[in-house]
């Protein structure tokens, strides 16, 4: 198997500069290198920069896929969006682990499995996953619960250990978490079972009058603070540290109810419990499936006996034909008449008239090897 690597990186919050991008060409010639990205895939040799390091100073995004199996995406977000100590509930393993740097928090989720042998796409999949980072911003969690999830799954928490809080709406994932769910390879099963204690809540953005009149509540003097660090180029933090007030407090005015934590056990349990049910109701579904077939096949050949009952002299003047034909394909043929002349006899109730028109066929031919064999292998 030729070896398969996909980088790719992606600004969100700023573009790069003239210099940086230039920074970025030193470590690939043939890279795809934009203000906002830089792409490459490696058939031979390695990336050379620090995927870390690049997150750290210049990128918001980053995905990375291998055809050996190793699947890894990278968020970066400002830190006032989520306290480190709450990312850490959801980010509790090396599946899904979270660091804080230079005022951000930096989220990395990472799938090992056995490669399958099918062919691995890295291109326009890291656009599909961006979605993702807005949502943590706006105090959307569901990504981070996944993650956790991952590390269940990973095998990287014991059984005893309770899941954090899950956040609503885990039932009805958009199409950004769903390709989060694809890349990192969640079992959907273990995913259904950890939604069915999510709460349900509005999942509509809130409107401009309702932003609006938020942030006429904020103090003048605090907010002329956040104007001017707009003009100084902070925009990306400063709309983190509101959405992440503006949710906090929006979410304070209808609380959702909580309840009790379940355990990674009690989760895996369940999911294989889910698993095995499924498997159940698919091999009945199968069984039902074959009966039917077999049913309508038993039905079709009852009707073709049917329409061979008048024209048994004729079926047999067919088969002294294909037996004398000498060629292998007419063997088989008069093998399959016999079969229908067999089958109608006994149906009849009247096999021995049959066994012996076949008895006097094969002393007839008994010299042809070829015709013989088909015969037994027909079980004539």
């Amino acid at each position: 198997m030729s070896e398969y690597q996909y980088y790719e990186f992606q600004t969100v919050d700023r573009r790069l500069s003239d210099r940086e991008m230039l920074e970025l060409r030193s470590y690939s010639t043939r890279a795809h290198i934009t203000s906002s990205s830089f792409a490459n895939e490696y058939s031979f040799g390695s990336f050379k920069g620090n995927q870390d390091a690049w997150m750290e100073k210049y990128f918001d995004a980053f995905l990375y896929l291998a055809n050996w199996g190793t699947h890894i995406l990278q968020l970066r977000i400002p830190d006032m969006a989520l306290s480190l100590e709450m990312a850490k509930r959801y980010c509790a393993g090396n599946a899904a682990s979270v660091r804080r740097r230079s005022g951000y928090l930096i989220f990395t989720f990472v799938s090992e499995e056995e490669p399958t042998g099918g062919w691995v796409q890295g291109e326009g999949r890291l656009a599909a996953l961006l979605p993702i980072r807005a949502d943590l911003i706006r105090g959307d969690w569901r990504a981070l619960y996944l993650g956790w999830l991952l590390c269940a799954q990973a095998g990287e928490l014991t059984n005893n250990v309770q899941e954090p809080p899950p956040p609503p709406n885990l039932g009805q994932l958009s199409a950004a978490l769903l390709s989060f769910a694809e890349v990192l390879r969640l079992d959907s099963t273990l995913i259904a079972v950890a939604a069915a204690a999510s709460p349900s809540a509005s999942s509509e953005t809130a409107t401009k009058e309702e932003r609006r009149a938020w942030l006429a509540s904020i103090p003048p003097q605090e907010r002329d603070g956040l104007l001017v660090r707009v003009m100084d180029g902070d925009d990306a933090r400063v709309a983190g540290e509101l959405w992440a007030q503006f949710t906090r407090q929006r979410a304070a005015r209808s609380p959702m109810r909580e309840r009790p934590p379940r355990t990674v056990g009690e989760l895996l349990a369940a999911a294989r419990a889910n698993q095995e049910q499924s498997r159940r109701e698919e091999a009945r579904r199968a069984a039902d499936a074959q009966a039917r077939r077999e049913g309508e096949a038993a039905a079709a050949r009852e009707k073709y006996l049917d329409s061979l009952s008048a024209r048994v002299p004729d079926v047999w003047r067919q088969i002294e034909e294909f037996s004398g034909a000498r060629q292998p394909k007419s063997y088989d043929l008069a093998a399959q008449r016999l079969v229908d002349l067999r089958d109608l006899a006994v149906r009849h109730g009247d096999p021995a008239d049959f066994a012996k028109q076949l008895a006097a066929l094969r002393e007839a031919h008994a010299s042809k090897r070829t015709f013989c064999a088909r015969l037994a292998k027909a079980g004539l």
